[in-house]
């Protein structure tokens, strides 16, 4: 297939739209998911009866009006770009189903709710909660009356869902009778504003953004009743710390993680709901950083999972209160997800030891060691039964786009793909980096060796770009860029997830080092075999990849000839508090470390050409961030090219502007590296 620019600006990528939010029904006879039987963003809702095979449309794909600013954000922080359909949810109990369109909240096929944010079904079905203008209602009824601007019940504020993976912020009680919820305060947090330049008319977005040793929100945890009354606040102390996870036990006592500001303690408390009053059971600390889960399991028993890190690996316990009865795995490699706990066994995903992989893994609660259900070589998600019985295969691999198969008591293939584009899939291979690290790179050959380099790099932590997945073979740019001759490689250098604790800590305290070390490892490794064109290198990447692109310009001038670094934080002062401050600690603690990580310190080494790309109304990483690093340059005397798009966020989603934005990229890497040819499709 001869791609063109279109082509990568079009999503969703080839092979990849397959069933998605596979949900079993509480009755276990029938699956729901979320697909486009057109094979484009615009989702519809759709039911697989199990037994006789028949699938239907539940709810079908509508037009909206535009979205309002907070669904908006909200899609952001989930990096989310479908459409129609984007939610829904089975009561767990009972047989009522919730959808969430266009702000509207439909439960069995009636809209209960307009002009709503994160609705949520109680276990029995029977309430439906919300929040509308920043208040928490349910059944109709207003529980909460104080919001004003910065101070908000039941949303979770911005670092909440950005950077602790939280998106809702109230928890319905299993009774259906109380409803736990988040009061953030932010009003002592300066607005950021952002301009929308692109626009005929004058608009400006306030945004209430902590920067990194800055004031963060004010956060309260209180416990209201459905039927109407006063709150009663758990005693979570001044409120500086992180309200990391809520979740509500099946004896009525609110289980709340906190995290210290620095991240390096973290601690599980259960809450009488009735008073407020809280009994810390277990406590995890680190002097790197405790890492958030979502594996907290209750059983009926008593008992409960949790997950901790403290082998190196992140490992499954069993507790009771706050005793540790024992380990459930004792693996040296982490368990990603958990799966489904059912009153005998523990479904759960990990990579098994190959981390270019992950699979699927049984454990049952007697003892022994894990079973590994899934077979195929390559990428398994999964949804397992509430019996455990039966569960959905997720599949795919680098030759094999993905595929949905039923398991267990009964098997049949849910979705196969239909024809795919003919493109190769890229080689995986592993190196050893100059401090003896093993590091896995995956690699995009053009037709002719040797051939200039282009290093496609994120390189931050809490990600990996080497997956033996579909989705590495239908990475559109690094194929298209192979098309016109260059060499593409991606490293997973240390920082970066899946590894174990130790080897994403490697960066703590300081950024841009040792991860760019990596990369040029990588670089040297490819030279060494004779792939690379000499000294034609460039590299590339977005978010934190934009910023090891400068860094890698700035601070290894002599490897990087040309880089387009898109979105980068360029000064960690100007990032948030939760994701900076996890590595890098505050500017007061480690002021030569912020110094070091900076990319306006070592702004004076850059050599190479460099074409920057950031989208204006970028709320996540600030356009800010390229006018500092353009000032800097500016008065430092060095040249570089600039891509500004006025009415993009973080993740661009225009299609005509990403087609651009691709073909101005490669445009850049012919012209600068000095490949015949032209960028043009």
């Amino acid at each position: 297939m001869n791609l063109t620019a279109q082509d990568l600006a079009r999503y969703p990528r080839p092979g990849t739209a397959a069933p998605a939010k596979i949900a079993f029904a509480p009755d276990g006879r029938r699956l729901t998911f979320l697909f486009s039987e057109a094979g484009g963003l615009e989702r519809a809702l759709w039911e697989l009866d199990l037994a006789g095979g028949e699938r239907r449309v539940l709810v079908s794909a509508r037009g909206v009006d535009a979205l309002s600013r907070d669904d908006e954000l909200r899609r952001e922080r989930q990096r989310l770009r479908e459409t129609g359909v984007t939610h829904y949810a089975w009561a767990q109990e009972a047989a009522v189903l919730l959808v969430t369109q266009g702000g509207d909240a439909i439960v069995d096929g009636q809209v209960l709710a307009r002009g709503v944010v994160d609705p949520q079904l109680s276990r029995d079905g029977q309430l439906l909660a919300f929040v509308r203008d920043s208040e928490l209602w349910a059944d109709g009824r207003r529980l909460t009356f104080d919001a004003e601007p910065g101070l908000t019940n039941g949303l979770a504020d911005y670092v909440a869902q950005e950077e602790m993976h939280r998106a809702s912020s109230f928890w319905i009680a299993p009774d259906g009778r109380h409803i736990a919820f988040e009061q953030a305060d932010e009003r002592h947090v300066p607005v950021y504003p952002i301009v929308h330049q692109g626009k005929a008319q004058v608009e400006v977005e306030e945004h209430r953004y902590p920067f990194a040793g800055a004031a963060n929100p004010k956060v309260r945890l209180g416990v209201v009743p459905v039927a109407g009354g006063p709150v009663v606040w758990m005693d979570l102390g001044d409120g500086s710390e992180y309200l990391a996870r809520v979740d509500w036990a099946p004896d009525g006592r609110l289980f709340v993680q906190t995290q210290s500001r620095d991240q390096r303690r973290l601690e599980l408390r259960a809450f009488d709901a009735a008073t407020g009053i809280g009994q810390t059971l277990l406590v995890e600390e680190s002097p790197l950083w405790v890492n958030l889960h979502d594996m907290l399991r209750f059983r009926d028993d008593g008992t409960f999972l949790w997950a901790s890190e403290r082998s190196g690996f992140r490992n499954l316990y069993l507790y009771r209160e706050d005793a540790c009865l024992r380990a459930l795995t004792a693996v040296d490699w982490p368990v990603d997800e958990l799966l489904r706990v059912t009153p005998t066994e523990v479904w759960f995903a990990g990579h098994g030891g190959r981390p270019t992989e992950r699979h699927i893994w049984r454990l049952s609660l007697a003892g022994g060691a894990p079973e590994r259900m899934s077979d195929a070589a390559g990428w398994h998600e999964a949804v397992v039964s509430p019996d455990g019985a039966d569960w959905v295969d997720v599949h795919q691999s680098r030759a094999q786009a993905v595929t949905v198969t039923l398991r267990g008591r009964q098997a049949q293939v849910i979705h196969a793909p239909d024809a795919v584009v003919d493109l190769p899939a890229p080689e995986h291979f592993s190196f050893t980096s100059r401090d003896g690290e093993t590091l896995w790179a995956a690699l995009y050959r053009p037709e002719q060796l040797p051939a200039p380099l282009l290093v496609s790099v994120y390189g931050g932590p809490q990600a990996q770009t080497v997956q033996d997945s579909w989705l590495q073979t239908v990475d559109l740019r690094a194929q298209w860029l192979a098309q016109k001759g260059f060499l593409v490689v991606k490293v997973d250098g240390r920082g970066s997830a899946r590894r174990g604790l130790a080897f994403e800590g490697a960066l703590a305290e300081r950024l841009g080092d040792i991860e760019l070390r990596d990369q040029v490892d990588g670089v040297r490794h490819l030279q060494d075999r004779g792939l690379v064109d000499g000294d034609r290198v460039g590299i590339y990447g977005w978010s934190y990849g934009g910023y090891l692109t400068l860094m890698g310009l700035c601070r290894a001038p002599e490897v990087f000839k040309a880089g387009v670094a898109g979105a980068p934080v360029t000064d960690w002062d100007g990032y948030d508090t939760h994701y900076t401050e996890r590595y890098l600690r505050t500017p007061v603690a480690n002021p030569d470390g912020y110094r070091a990580s900076s990319v306006l310190t070592h702004a004076q080494q850059l050599a190479g050409r460099l074409l920057l790309i950031h989208g204006m109304l970028d709320e996540n990483v600030h356009f800010r961030h390229s006018a500092r690093l353009m000032d800097g340059l500016d008065r430092l005397g060095k040249r570089y090219e600039l891509m500004v798009l006025p009415n993009e966020r973080h993740t661009p989603r225009d299609p005509a502007v990403l087609a651009a934005e691709e073909e101005r990229l490669a445009a850049f890497f012919v012209q600068h590296l000095s490949l015949r040819g032209s960028a043009g499709a």
